[in-house]
């Protein structure tokens, strides 16, 4: 039962995360002022792959958690592969958007990271 838990909540915080990741979308593009289109595409590009990259581990983390065999060894790699890219995008997150002040940046490798120890602790439970 404590794996559950500490899986769910990992997931959902994950989930949650690329979720709001995708309503400030627009006004973040905005904020780069008067750029190329280009430029304002890859951003939007950008902003919008890691919403989506967020929503599918969560999702991916959850769909496991409820519907698959935990114990299984897939279930082990989708919580292990899971968990690491999530480590990896907190160290991306760590030397770039949280170096400046806007605080959702800032939050990016804390809650990467508590979300990564969660699915781990989960999965070892």
């Amino acid at each position: 039962m404590p794996n559950t838990i500490l899986l769910s909540i990992g997931g959902f915080s994950v989930l949650l995360w690329g979720i709001f990741h995708l309503f400030p979308t627009a006004s973040v593009v905005k904020g780069f002022g008067d750029i190329s289109t280009d430029n304002r595409r890859i951003i939007l590009m950008e902003w919008i792959t890691e919403g989506l990259a967020l929503i599918f581990i969560g999702v991916l983390v959850l769909l496991v958690t409820f519907f698959g065999d935990r114990e299984s060894s897939t279930a082990h790699i989708v919580f292990a592969t899971s968990s690491s890219v999530l480590i990896a995008m907190a160290i991306l997150s760590l030397f770039t958007g949280a170096r400046i002040k806007f605080l959702p940046y800032r939050l990016c490798p804390v809650i990467f990271t508590v979300s990564s120890v969660l699915i781990q602790l989960g999965a070892s439970l």
